[in-house]
């Protein structure tokens, strides 16, 4: 079975290739990416006008299941990624119970290749239940199939734990994606610290909440061979904090959010408690020093922190509603809309970031047209401008601060080995 896509302008960051060309699929894996003249075709797919890049890489995604299954199910959440162009995604374990078991990484695992329309790599935690007291089984984790440790949705507050974990992780060759943030600092707050926060009377989250404990952990992972990734950085002190890192160590790296890269806390405004999130949006010059670290190129990784909740979950009071945005079905969108557009960075080198580059950081065999490998491809209408109706989620995570906002650039089909397993209108 040949399926061919035709006259698509092809981005594929990892094989050196931009520019038009045909891309030949047999049997669901990559064939070639060029002319393909002078062979029998089953199937012909017009691609004329759209741009066919790698199937997007997530590594930072909250799928919920186990356990929180009103919020989202492995099956929602995967056909969400499906429509925001994702073939790849990693969950984060801050499941109930948690990814700290063989058990639990069976299930997920079971769930996923059953579906079989993504590949999905569970995250283990780092301590045990993400108490922050006592390590996992990292060997026995890795060997069931986790690809890196977590405790993402809390920080790893003990040193001596967080550098013992280091150790192992670099014995085990995998690496730990933290969540920084000193809690002491962060307290009960649920916004950012600022004028903003002042004037709606909440309790704010202060940028060194953020910056201070990377910086610690820089030095820690210094100290070690070990890898280390930084998650959802948004402030400009944790910038200046990373960019001095990967001057001394290659084995620091970190990711941006879309919300982070493009909404400021004047989203809070009127108690918007879809726009609460953890670490918070932050100020304009925040914003704008995450553009200046992805114009400087040291921004690793666009990854979701896909974090899908339930109505009642944020139709609540600010100081009572849960942290997180859904992700999936806007990432590209907004990328596209608020770094491609304004000329931060470059389409090719947006897409390098969700594809190539966060599975390189994560061992994933993904973010290729290689030929021989599975057929997940993502079919993007750059052009196109739409408005974001967080009804028509398919993620059961309707929580979005992008509801009514209009955005450039739309996914239009998604394949993964070989089969269209989403659609656009």
């Amino acid at each position: 079975m040949r399926t061919v896509i035709r006259n698509a302008y092809v981005i594929a960051p990892a094989n050196n290739f931009e520019g038009f060309a045909d891309i030949s699929i047999v049997d669901g894996k990559i064939e070639s990416v060029g002319d393909v003249v002078g062979v029998s075709i089953d199937e012909e797919i017009d691609a004329t006008g759209l741009i066919a890049a790698p199937g997007f890489v997530d590594i930072h995604a909250h799928l919920r299941d186990p356990g929180q299954t009103h919020k989202e199910t492995i099956e929602t959440g995967l056909k969400a990624a499906n429509k925001g162009g994702f073939t790849t995604v990693c969950c984060m374990p801050n499941t109930t119970p948690t990814i700290d078991n063989v058990q639990t990484v069976e299930y997920i695992k079971r769930k996923a290749e059953k579906l079989d329309i993504c590949d999905l790599y569970p995250i283990g935690t780092i301590t045990k239940s993400e108490l922050g007291e006592e390590l996992s089984d990292m060997i026995s984790l890795k060997e069931a199939g986790c690809v890196a440790f977590s405790d993402d949705g809390r920080p790893v507050m003990n040193a001596e734990i967080l550098r013992k974990a280091l150790i192992y992780a670099e014995d085990l060759g995998v690496v730990l994606t933290l969540h920084e943030e000193d809690l002491n600092i962060s307290g009960d707050g649920v916004v950012n610290d600022g004028k903003i926060a002042f004037e709606l009377g909440l309790k704010g989250i202060p940028n060194v909440s953020e910056s201070s404990i990377i910086a610690r952990d820089v030095e820690i992972a210094k100290s070690t061979n070990a890898r280390m990734h930084i998650c959802h950085v948004s402030t400009r002190e944790s910038v200046e904090v990373l960019k001095r890192a990967k001057l001394d160590s290659s084995n620091i790296t970190f990711e941006v959010t879309p919300h982070h890269l493009s909404l400021t806390d004047e989203e809070i405004k009127d108690y918007n408690t879809f726009a609460k999130v953890n670490p918070p949006l932050r100020s304009f010059e925040d914003v704008e020093a995450i553009h200046s670290a992805f114009a400087s190129g040291i921004v690793d990784a666009i990854a979701t922190d896909h974090a899908p909740h339930d109505e009642d979950s944020k139709r609540c009071t600010m100081q009572k509603a849960a942290f997180g945005i859904s992700g999936f079905e806007t990432a590209f969108a907004v990328v596209n809309t608020y770094l491609v557009e304004k000329g931060i960075v470059s389409l090719a080198d947006a897409i390098t970031l969700m594809t190539v580059k966060p599975a390189r950081l994560f061992n994933l065999d993904a973010g290729t047209l290689d030929e021989g490998k599975n057929a997940n491809i993502v079919l993007i209408d750059k052009n196109t401008e739409w408005v974001v109706d967080r009804f028509k989620f398919i993620s059961k995570g309707k929580n979005t601060p992008f509801h009514g906002k209009k955005l450039k650039g739309k996914v239009v089909k998604t394949f993964y080995k070989g089969r269209v397993v989403y659609k656009g209108d």
